[in-house]
């Protein structure tokens, strides 16, 4: 198989070639092209020389896909890099063969070829896409953008807004990607962080705003390693959506919002103060403009009330706990860990630092075989010194909390360093699915494995 590929508070600041026939039962259209292609973009404040990325459609990021929810996403990748690559839909509930994942659900599309990528999309929400073939330096090179499924019944708001928060490891020199992909301490340690923070491609991004606006803010942290701790200032409203599926209820946004690589929150909030801005925790603990929002006229004298709930996604009924197999996955290694150093040396070797279920990187077996439609207790032993952001592919799953109660639906959570986490789903969509690491250092150097729905 092809290779895929303090305190916590402080810890968090820290941090085929061929194209496929449509599919029965579809009309055959012609997608519309996605192309995978190098770009200059102006990520560097102005002054600096451009950056060269790896861009969808030459732009950073990608072009943002919009459409309804239970309509049909069709877009031919067209790879016009000199290296191979495929794209993820990340947290869409689709069809196995569409995932995207080289070497299990399909094989890289080689330069100058396409594949057709042809799916339903059966929920609403905020989802995105990226490169997953070396996804650790295809992704950090520009390959992700934002996929955006909208409810047949929109919530009452002004304006929606997607903002993808990414962070770049530029030459400070040159303003060009640091090449060194491989570097021993990201694949190690926490990963392959920047040196630059931005949204949508800038650095420092500026909207405009009206007091009491309602605004629809849908974050992504498509960064390869950061952690994102945000608050808001001059904004307030409610977390309506995790991950993409619907919160029972809209929920007052916490003081401080953490959001792993990968995962995503939907708010919606109004604008009460002068000024605005989403900020973000620095390694220096203070905190710094991550979107700011230039707020001029007025939308309305008052505020209106709150928002109602966001229709939910079909399937979204928690696991039968009671019936659920039960199955653990330690993860090892890392610096810093106490994996034995004779072994570590070995993995070393192949330029692995880590284990999912005592194996480092992806193997012919999988982790564990599944029926479909059964429900699956998987408990998660982080016996590493630092954090992951585990996301599972084709299916959303419930962290189960104290005295079992589930917490809402995600496809990545973010584990603890020494913590042990269990999540709950039901394996009700047949296929390969991988479960990995976002930190995409991480799973480059073995976190990744990979389950089967049958």
């Amino acid at each position: 198989m092809q290779s895929f590929q303090p305190t916590r508070r402080a810890v968090l600041a820290g941090m085929g070639a061929s194209a496929l026939t449509a599919r029965a039962g579809f009309a055959e259209t012609v997608p519309i092209p996605l192309t995978a292609q190098r770009a200059m973009a102006q990520i560097a404040p102005e002054g600096y020389p451009q950056t060269e990325v790896w861009s969808y459609d030459g732009t950073l990021p990608g072009p943002e896909l919009r459409l309804s929810q239970g309509t049909r996403l069709q877009r031919r990748f067209v790879n016009q890099l000199d290296v191979p690559s495929s794209v993820h839909w990340h947290g869409i509930r689709i069809d196995n063969a569409m995932d995207g994942v080289a070497g299990l659900t399909q094989d890289a599309v080689p330069p100058g070829a396409s594949f057709d990528y042809d799916f339903l999309v059966p929920d609403a929400g905020t989802y995105w896409y990226h490169a997953h073939t070396n996804s650790m330096e295809q992704v950090a090179r520009g390959l992700s953008g934002a996929l955006v499924v909208e409810e047949r019944d929109a919530p009452d708001v002004d304006r929606d807004e997607v903002l993808m928060l990414d962070d770049w490891l530029l030459d400070p020199e040159t303003a060009q990607i640091a090449p060194d992909f491989n570097h021993p301490m990201d694949l190690s340690h926490g990963g392959r962080f920047g040196n630059l923070i931005g949204t949508n491609g800038h650095y420092a991004l500026t909207l405009t705003a009206k007091r009491n606006e309602r605004l629809r803010l849908r974050l992504i942290n498509a960064a390869n390693a950061r952690i994102f701790v945000l608050r808001l200032a001059g904004l307030s409203g409610w977390q309506v959506a995790l991950d993409g599926m619907p919160l029972p209820a809209p929920e007052p946004v916490p003081q401080e919002i953490v959001l792993a690589p990968a995962q995503r929150v939907d708010l919606i909030v109004d604008v009460t103060g002068k000024a605005a801005a989403i900020e973000r925790l620095g390694n220096d603990q203070e905190w710094h403009r991550q979107v700011g929002f230039e707020v001029s006229g007025q939308a309305s004298r008052t505020r209106r009330a709150a928002p109602a709930s966001l229709p939910a996604n079909p399937n979204m009924d928690a696991p039968d706990l009671a019936q659920a197999r039960a199955i653990e996955m330690t993860i090892e290694g890392g610096a810093m860990g106490r994996m034995p150093m004779s072994r570590m040396r070995g993995m070393m070797q192949d330029g692995k630092f880590w284990t999912l279920g005592g194996q480092a990187g992806p193997v012919e077996a999988p982790f564990a075989r599944l029926s479909q439609g059964e429900p699956v207790r998987l408990r998660m032993i982080n016996d590493t010194a630092f954090l992951h952001a585990m996301h599972l592919h084709g299916m959303h799953f419930r962290e189960v909390l104290a005295e079992g109660r589930l917490g809402p639906m995600r496809d990545t959570l973010l584990t603890d360093a020494g913590a042990n986490h269990e999540i709950a789903f039901a394996a009700d969509n047949p296929g390969k699915w991988l479960l990995h690491c976002h930190m995409l250092a991480h799973a480059a150097a073995g976190m990744t494995s990979w389950i089967e729905v049958a």
